[in-house]
């Protein structure tokens, strides 16, 4: 589940979604500003102007931008997209349908590209497309391959300067289908190194040794409710199974984050 929504469910957009979270109750775009959290909704509208949103053959759900007039520009809602992961937000895919909205997953953002699409008065215009990622998509390439081995402080640090690069790549960039995945990877192999073995939440040695014979930890987001995807390293801690699941399904799951938030202050600094 992303925020308790379950999958192929069906939601009230005023009551499941305005009601939790307020937010923009018209359009396609929801960025609530108490959340940390962009929502978004496809349909069928597009058609009557010629154009629609699709899923590519790689699994890329490609997603038409906001702007009913003229060129659509990477501003408000559209910017929200582009900007969520850096933001440390999830993007949470929805489907309208004749009974209410359909939680569809959540999504990364990738890139976007710009084609020639009519606007509402018939007018061809630049409309922006982005390429959007299942974020469980993202986890899985990542896992296959094993965190890179540091020896030294240098090593380290090298991990670290990618991790930190990752995080602060600007999403207006031509960007190549791999560099999503590049990007969570470089952020995981530093954050896994930085706890040299040991769970960053408990404290414990990592439980057992992967393949490679590296200690097996793994990776939190601690600004969003779900993990994967990349995110910026200053918010993302190394933990042992035990403490990444009482963090998500613990009856102190949030009481537990956010002391995990704190503990980020002393092993990366306040950012």
């Amino acid at each position: 589940m992303s925020w308790g929504f379950e999958r192929g469910k069906i939601y009230n957009r005023r009551g499941d979604i305005h009601a939790r979270f307020r937010g923009q109750q018209q359009g396609g775009i929801i960025t609530p500003a108490q959340h940390t959290l962009v929502i978004i909704i496809t349909g069928e509208e597009g058609l009557e102007h010629g154009y629609s949103d699709r899923t590519r053959a790689d699994g890329v759900f490609e997603y038409f931008g906001e702007g009913q007039i003229g060129d659509m520009t990477l501003r408000a809602g559209n910017k929200a997209i582009a900007n969520h992961s850096a933001d440390g937000k999830s993007l949470l895919l929805f489907k309208k349908e004749k009974a209410g909205l359909r939680f569809e997953g959540e999504l990364v953002y990738e890139s976007h590209h710009i084609e020639q699409a009519p606007d509402r008065e018939g007018n061809l215009r630049d409309a922006i497309v982005f390429e959007l990622r299942p974020i469980e998509n993202v986890a899985e390439v990542v896992e296959v391959v094993s965190p890179k081995a540091v020896t030294t402080e240098l090593d380290l640090a090298a991990l670290r300067a990618l991790a930190m690069a990752a995080a602060n790549e600007s999403p207006g960039k031509t960007q190549t289908t791999s560099n999503v995945f590049e990007r969570s990877r470089h952020v995981r192999d530093y954050v896994v190194a930085r706890a040299k073995g040991h769970c960053e939440g408990c404290g414990a040695p990592a439980p057992f040794l992967r393949a490679s014979e590296l200690p097996y930890l793994e990776p939190h987001h601690i600004r969003r409710l779900t993990d994967g995807g990349p995110d910026d390293p200053r918010h993302v801690i190394a933990l042992c199974p035990n403490c990444h699941r009482r963090v998500h399904s613990g009856a102190d799951g949030s009481i537990y984050n956010a002391s995990l938030a704190e503990k980020m202050k002393s092993i990366e600094g306040s950012a």
